[in-house]
């Protein structure tokens, strides 16, 4: 019997739903919260075959991911995808680099330079984001010179150094919606529209999923995507625009519990049966 570390620090309704997918297969699951764990290679004994990260802090999930890895036990995502994932900027690079199409983006540590990179995009508006962070939190629209310039005061005053550094992002004007894409192994499984008349379409913002049927278009650029990260287990946020789509962000522990209804599909078996593949080729 194959058996999974589940790496978490709360059990959500994803992960329920990723235990209900397992038990039907017949994995037996080893629920392990990585705040209760002693991180000792010394002393800690593995008893499964396979870890899969789904901590909702990533700095939790990246420290269990490099000591699993550091004891030769698989771990999906692996620490080096996650490195690319959870750093927008990073994500960018990495994919301007293999001539992905996303926004066009750029990050500046001081306003002078800001106003600079925002000339260099074509002027306001523009969007500024923590380079790490997720749900849509503290994201800003910026439409002139005094918002930009209130904005980075406040985060330049009472930020986290990772505040501090400023990813600034050209906007993109969406139909009311944007597309999510589940893709595993490079392969788009389902997608969904997230809905919404604010220009942050997040679920966790209030955005209501529909189903979009997967296209050629979205399922090469989303392999292409996967590709250039190191692929396993993502989502993809992704525009609509008049010259096609584009990758906004790549999330490594995504939330998928609004999506199985609106798209049929079983995101979490699916899940279940990388892992299981995962194994057997070990």
């Amino acid at each position: 019997m194959v058996t999974i570390g589940l790496l978490h620090t709360t059990i959500r309704g994803d992960e329920k739903l990723i235990l209900e997918a397992a038990k039907k297969r017949n994995v037996k699951v080893k629920l392990i919260d990585v705040r209760e764990e002693i991180f000792n290679p010394k002393n800690y004994k593995i008893d499964f075959d396979l870890a899969l990260e789904r901590c909702v802090s990533t700095v939790k999930g990246m420290q269990a991911t490099r000591f699993f890895e550091s004891l030769n036990v698989p771990v999906i995502n692996s620490s080096a995808v996650a490195a690319i994932c959870e750093d927008k900027f990073i994500t960018s690079l990495i994919l301007q680099k293999a001539k992905v199409s996303t926004p066009e983006f750029a990050l500046v540590f001081n306003t002078k330079q800001a106003l600079k990179a925002v000339e260099q995009m074509g002027g306001f508006p523009i969007v500024i984001k923590p380079p790490l962070g997720s749900w849509g939190r503290l994201l800003a629209k910026v439409n002139d010179i005094d918002a930009l310039e209130a904005i980075l005061e406040h985060k330049d005053v009472l930020g986290s150094p990772w505040q501090k550094a400023y990813y600034l992002q050209k906007y993109v004007k969406k139909p009311g919606r944007d597309i999510r894409a589940f893709v595993i192994d490079g392969k788009t499984i389902c997608a969904i529209y997230r809905h919404s008349p604010h220009w942050i379409t997040n679920t966790a913002r209030g955005g209501i999923a529909s189903n979009f049927p997967v296209t050629n278009e979205l399922s090469k650029l989303a392999k292409k995507a996967s590709d250039a990260v190191g692929g396993g287990i993502l989502s993809l946020d992704i525009f609509e625009t008049d010259h096609g789509l584009e990758i906004n962000e790549i999330n490594h522990t995504t939330e998928f519990k609004n999506s199985e209804r609106p798209t049929g599909v079983s995101i979490s078996g699916t899940i279940i049966d990388y892992c299981i593949g995962k194994v057997k080729k070990l």
